[in-house]
């Protein structure tokens, strides 16, 4: 039977003791502390923010009142006091996470985050088996996590915690056919590379690697929340160094050692078209020329199973002879739109129409060639303007 509350408890007492929440209270090992810090004089409402700091159900002025009226708590030791200060001061007010609590995470986004700086640092040259090395820690620590939270253990029968490839093959793993491909290749690169020369490999798997990093933080924010993501201390999508067309050829001109040919010959066995082009196993960006106007030109990133994704979207300009682009003198403009649109339509609307429009700098102006190049384009070796087919140009 559940103990009757004391006949001498008043009508506010009684109704703080029935609404009260246990995730509000004080903890066993919270209130000797909080006794210590009141006997050092601390005033009630900085204990209360220290207390709350990390806490998902915060403590109210009550209960430190409540420790300060009570002869029954001891207060704890000043070693225990200088820890439980120590431990409030650890959390990131970014993350939410604690350098005590969430250990594993915080090293799971530190060796992540090294791993990157490390690849794309311009004075480290071994860059392979550092990534390699140091994504798999990262992962490592990210699943145990994962598994203490759901399961309670990450022991095997050996004594030993679980390696990350026995993770990927268990049943309950939460990552992706794709990321587990990843994570395995990343796997056999790091053991083949381990005291063997690379030559010029390391930019030979910087797909496997880009899609590690997406994998990465996409997996962390899921398990658990957004506030961890790394894009805020890694800026740009957890980018790599950029290869252009020169960068490719130099990497082809190169000799691959035997060994590291083979390895990526032996990553690709048995895959399908499917599995090689799946985003969690490798990142891959492919580039699409059209043709446009240099003031239309532009780069877009998206991804490639959107209907955008499944037309052209990377546009490189293309540059034509002003005289294809603007082929119309000033007399031919408004003679044309005159003629088009059945209305008068003279040297003086054309005039209006550009000045109020902005197309064209005024006679005299010092900077004559600052045109709206849409339109009108100007010709420093004749000193005029020439202007766009009226189709194109209506004002």
């Amino acid at each position: 039977m559940a103990e009757l509350p004391s006949p001498n408890i008043n009508d506010s007492e009684l109704l703080t003791m029935v609404v009260r929440k246990k995730d509000g209270s004080l903890t066993a090992d919270e209130k000797p502390v909080v006794k210590a810090l009141l006997n050092r004089g601390m005033r009630n409402q900085d204990i209360q923010a220290l207390l709350n700091v990390g806490r998902k159900a915060t403590v109210n002025s009550a209960r430190i009142t409540e420790v300060k009226k009570s002869d029954q708590i001891a207060p704890a030791p000043d070693d225990a006091v200088e820890h439980f200060i120590a431990r409030k001061r650890a959390f990131d007010p970014k993350t939410g996470l604690n350098a005590f609590e969430d250990e594993r995470l915080v090293r799971a986004r530190e060796a992540m985050m090294v791993a990157v700086q490390v690849f794309n640092s311009p004075t480290v040259i071994f860059k392979t088996e550092v990534f390699a090395i140091l994504a798999n820690v990262a992962w490592t620590y990210l699943l145990h996590e994962h598994y203490l939270r759901t399961i309670g253990t990450i022991i095997g029968d050996d004594g030993k915690t679980w390696p990350l490839s026995f993770m990927l093959k268990r049943d309950d793993c939460p990552l992706t056919k794709g990321m587990k491909r990843n994570l395995n290749a990343l796997k056999d690169i790091r053991d083949t590379v381990e005291h063997n020369i690379l030559g010029k490999a390391d930019d030979k798997w910087l797909s496997l690697f880009q899609a590690c990093c997406l994998n990465f933080d996409r997996k962390i924010r899921e398990l658990f929340g957004n506030a961890l993501s790394l894009q805020g201390e890694l800026a740009f999508a957890l980018q790599f160094s950029k290869l252009n067309l020169e960068q490719v050829a130099e990497l082809q001109r190169h000799d691959i050692p035997e060994h590291i040919e083979a390895l990526d010959a032996r990553l690709r066995e048995g895959m399908t078209e499917e599995e090689l082009t799946d985003l969690d196993y490798q990142f891959r960006v492919i580039y699409t020329l059209d043709n446009a106007s240099k003031s239309q030109s532009h780069f877009q990133f998206i991804q490639p199973d959107s209907a955008e994704g499944k037309e052209i979207t990377n546009i490189l300009v293309k540059f034509r002879p002003a005289d294809e682009t603007h082929p119309y003198k000033h007399k031919a403009v408004w003679e044309e739109v005159s003629r088009r649109s059945g209305r008068n339509f003279n040297s003086r609307h054309h005039n209006q129409a550009w000045r109020l429009h902005g197309i064209r700098p005024r006679p005299g102006d010092a900077a004559p060639e600052k045109t709206n190049k849409k339109y009108c384009v100007y010709h420093p070796a004749h000193k005029d303007y020439t202007w766009a087919p009226p189709e194109t140009s209506s004002f």
